[in-house]
C-alpha cells in the first residue's frame, strides 16, 4: 500500500539526506514511496559551464515552482525520494545532491537548495548515457525503501559515444521496472531528439521533450518533472519539442 503522510515522515532517517530534523531512526521498512526518481545531468565536455549552469538553475528552480510542487502533493502518499548525480564517461559520475523525502513545499524548496549550490565535479571525459544509467541503476539499488514507480531523468547535449551500447543498459533497466525520460538539448547535435527517442528512453509511459536550446531549459524541465512526478499518461515513446 502507498505509505501515508505519518508513514512518510518516519522514513527520514532510511533517505541519507532527507532535510526532516528530529525524526527517529527508522527500524524495518515495509511500506512503499509512491516514486524514486534520478536526476542525471550531463557534464560532459560539451557542456561549457555557462551551459552547465542553465541546467542546474533550471532544476533549482523547478523544484520551487508551484506545479512542480503540486505534483508532488498528488501523489497517493504524498512522498517521493529523489536525488542528483552528474555524468559523463562510462565510469565517471558523481552524485552531487544525496537521497532526499520530498512531501511538502519545505522539502521541495531544502532539495532546490542543494541543487542550486551543488558545485560542478566533472569536465570531460566522453558521453556515456549507457554509464549514466547503470550509475542511476546502481543508486536506487543503494537507495532503501522500495517505491511504487522507478524513474531516471536523463539530460544531456551528445549521443552515446563512450561505454557500451546504451540500448543494452536501457533494455535491462527497463526489464528491472525502471522508466527512463529524457530531456535532450539539440544545439550541438540537432538529430539528438531521434537518438534518445529510439535508443535512450524505455519503459511504460516514457517519454522526452526535446529543446533546440539551453535557454529553454528551465520551461521544460518543469514541464517534465511535472509529467513524470504525477504520473501522467499521453506522452508513451512521444517527442515534445520546444521552440
Amino acid at each position: 500500500m502507498p505509505l501515508s503522510r505519518r508513514h512518510a515522515l518516519g522514513l527520514a532517517a532510511a533517505l541519507p539526506g532527507a532535510a526532516l530534523p528530529g525524526v527517529a531512526k527508522a527500524g524495518a521498512v515495509e511500506a512503499e514511496l509512491d516514486l524514486k526518481l534520478v536526476l542525471a545531468v550531463d557534464a560532459s565536455g560539451s557542456v561549457s559551464n555557462e551551459r552547465f549552469e542553465l541546467q542546474r538553475q533550471g532544476y533549482a528552480l523547478a523544484f520551487r515552482d508551484r506545479r512542480v510542487m503540486a505534483a508532488i502533493a498528488s501523489l497517493a502518499g504524498q512522498a517521493m525520494a529523489a536525488t542528483m548525480m552528474q555524468w559523463t564517461g562510462p565510469s565517471l559520475h558523481v552524485q552531487v545532491v544525496p537521497w532526499s523525502l520530498l512531501h511538502d513545499e519545505s522539502s521541495a524548496a531544502a532539495f532546490a537548495d542543494r541543487i542550486g549550490t551543488a558545485p560542478r565535479r566533472l569536465f570531460g571525459g566522453g558521453t556515456s548515457i549507457s554509464g549514466a544509467i547503470d550509475e542511476s541503476r546502481r543508486l536506487m539499488a543503494l537507495q532503501g525503501p522500495r517505491a511504487l514507480r522507478h524513474v531516471i531523468d536523463i539530460s544531456g547535449d551528445g549521443a552515446n559515444n563512450s561505454g557500451r551500447r546504451v540500448t543494452a543498459a536501457r533494455d535491462e533497466a527497463v526489464a528491472d521496472g525502471v522508466v527512463i525520460n529524457g530531456l535532450p538539448i539539440l544545439n550541438v547535435e540537432p538529430d539528438l531528439d531521434e537518438h534518445y527517442r529510439s535508443q535512450v528512453i524505455g519503459g511504460p509511459g516514457a517519454f522526452m521533450i526535446a529543446v533546440e536550446n539551453y535557454g529553454q531549459f528551465a520551461e521544460a524541465i518543469v514541464h517534465k518533472l511535472v509529467t513524470e512526478i504525477a504520473g501522467l499518461d499521453g506522452f508513451s515513446s512521444e517527442v515534445r519539442r520546444l521552440g
